[in-house]
């Protein structure tokens, strides 16, 4: 495994998108206006940020049902395979373009993923350069963990009836931070975030869409909890708030700090999230409180050595 970049301070937007429809096209134009917007940062000098996010599944409607109308063909199995305007898929051009256009890092939330050889959709994120490439070493993250739940009197979803889950943990490189991948659910098992942590990476985005059942109960203290286990920067960016729709999202996208402190937090609406992000605050966490030297790993096993 490569060493990872040096920390140094950057700019992070997280794009709560709204408005997002049963029209692919229009769910498309209306995310590239907002990563542009997003892109200008908040008009002072300095405030253009280097990496912008995107929620999950955020060219379509969010449900089991909805996945195979809207799943796209990526069919790309290495990143240095890819010319990204010879791709089936309409969402990754426009991902593609927007990030070169804006001069910005690109998670590109998720979208509904059709694998070209067995047919399976996958639930899947993205990852743009500046130059609108493709930067990771598969080129796609699959969400791992599929969002089966059913909590009496209050939600039922099985992404599992449509979904097949993800096989690997991914992360990507940039001049400023390595940056760890999850989608969502991912973030409830803490193994995925401490391997990422352990292979180096500094911030970890998970692209999400908590309801209103579970985000109330846990999407803080996930996040929070994630963070302050690893002493790494996490932030989750969710959709808007639509009750119109048919799954209505938690929203409060938000960023918070290796010592647990909510930097930002969206409201329901749509919104754009900005946030500075200062390295000095990770490696304070991790001199004043020294897990990352005290594991105990002659009683416990190290998850990162199953990688």
């Amino acid at each position: 495994m490569s060493t990872a970049p040096s920390f140094k301070p950057f700019k992070l937007a997280l794009i709560q998108l709204g408005g997002v429809g049963p029209d692919k096209s229009a769910n498309l134009k209306h995310a590239r206006e907002m990563i542009l917007k997003a892109a200008e940062g908040d008009g002072s000098a300095g405030s253009k940020p280097s990496l912008v996010v995107l929620p999950e599944c955020f060219n379509s409607p969010y449900g089991h049902a909805h996945f195979p109308t809207y799943a796209e063909t990526i069919g790309f199995t290495k990143a240095d395979d890819i010319e990204v305007q010879t791709c089936k898929s309409e969402s990754v051009k426009m991902l593609s373009s927007t990030a070169k256009e804006a001069n910005v890092w690109l998670v590109g939330g998720s979208i509904p993923e059709r694998d070209a050889s067995d047919q399976r959709l996958y639930n899947t994120c993205t990852v743009y350069s500046p130059t609108g490439k493709f930067i990771l070493a598969a080129p796609t993250h699959r969400k791992v963990h599929l969002f089966d739940i059913d909590i009496p009197g209050k939600i039922t979803f099985k992404e599992s009836e449509t979904l097949t889950g993800g096989s690997s943990l991914n992360f990507f490189d940039t001049e400023f931070a390595r940056i760890g991948l999850g989608i969502c659910y991912d973030v409830r098992f803490p193994e995925l975030a401490m391997i990422s942590a352990r292979k180096g990476c500094h911030v970890l985005i998970y692209p999400g869409a908590f309801n209103l059942t579970t985000g109330p109960l846990h999407w803080s203290l996930l996040q929070r909890a994630r963070a302050v286990d690893n002493q790494v920067f996490f932030a989750m960016c969710s959709p808007a708030r639509d009750m119109n729709a048919g799954y209505h999202a938690w929203g409060h996208s938000m960023v918070v700090d290796p010592f647990g402190k909510i930097l930002a937090e969206a409201e329901e609406g749509e919104s754009v999230v900005q946030v500075s992000i200062d390295p000095t605050v990770l490696y304070d966490a991790r001199a004043g409180i020294p897990v990352t030297t005290q594991r105990r790993f002659d009683v416990y096993p190290d998850v990162n050595n199953a990688q």
